[in-house]
């Protein structure tokens, strides 16, 4: 499903040349549960934002099913990435005027089902993720792990091939982090592709493969031996 080769990301600032990826490469297949772990500053970030079309690299090849991210315009990335990508980000980036059942929705609006299968796919996401009697809520009327579930049905509402989860429980207590992790594992076990980006060992352990970066530089790509298991997941 991804191919990285030689992946190299180069920032200039004022004639300073900052490189935050040196020629990563591996391969992610479809299904995998991968986290990408590493301190601040690693490149983790950098490298998700590429694989999620929210940026370019500077030199190296990029392939999403196939295709190469050269070979695609700025509107055709977006098109993709809202068809075939997933994001749930540390902040949530929730509407704050917009109530759970329109923040959820706000993936169908440009597609072409109609309105009755907008709102069907809507509350069957809400649903997933245990959420249905909180359709008419704001986000300042839910907590932290309300807030980033409602994140994750936003980001499942138009079934992606793949979510990108950027450091999902670093705003959360341990125990909204957890029932977070329960509900990513859950969707991996239903063959969903997951691709997390964290700093915590814990979290990245629920995981199936982890992914070392240290400087912007691959340091380990291994499998989870004794993986944590999450229990009571909320998607059904």
């Amino acid at each position: 499903m991804i191919f990285v080769e030689d992946l190299k990301k180069e920032y200039c600032d004022d004639e300073v040349k900052t490189i935050a990826l040196d020629n990563v490469s591996f391969n992610v297949d479809k299904g995998e549960f991968v986290a990408i772990m590493g301190p601040s500053g690693s490149g983790k970030s950098t490298l998700m934002h590429i694989m999620g079309f929210l940026d370019r690299p500077s030199f190296g090849a990029y392939k999403f099913e196939g295709q190469s991210i050269e070979d695609l315009s700025d509107d055709e990335l977006a098109y993709i990435r809202n068809e075939k990508m997933g994001f749930v980000f540390q902040f949530f980036n929730l509407l704050p005027r917009t109530n759970v059942l329109d923040n959820v929705k706000l993936p169908l609006i440009y597609t072409k089902i109609s309105e009755k299968e907008k709102q069907e796919r809507t509350k069957r996401a809400i649903e997933s993720v245990g959420l249905s009697h909180r359709l008419k809520h704001y986000p300042n009327q839910l907590s932290g792990g309300e807030q980033q579930r409602v994140a994750i049905a936003r980001a499942i509402v138009n079934n992606p091939s793949v979510i990108f989860a950027d450091e999902p429980t670093g705003n959360l207590d341990s125990k909204s982090g957890q029932q977070v992790m329960e509900i990513l594992q859950n969707l991996n076990d239903k063959g969903r592709t997951i691709i997390l980006v964290t700093h915590e060992q814990y979290t990245s352990e629920m995981a199936k493969r982890i992914i070392k970066l240290s400087d912007g530089q691959i340091v380990e790509d291994a499998q989870v031996v004794d993986r944590k298991i999450a229990k009571n997941g909320l998607v059904k």
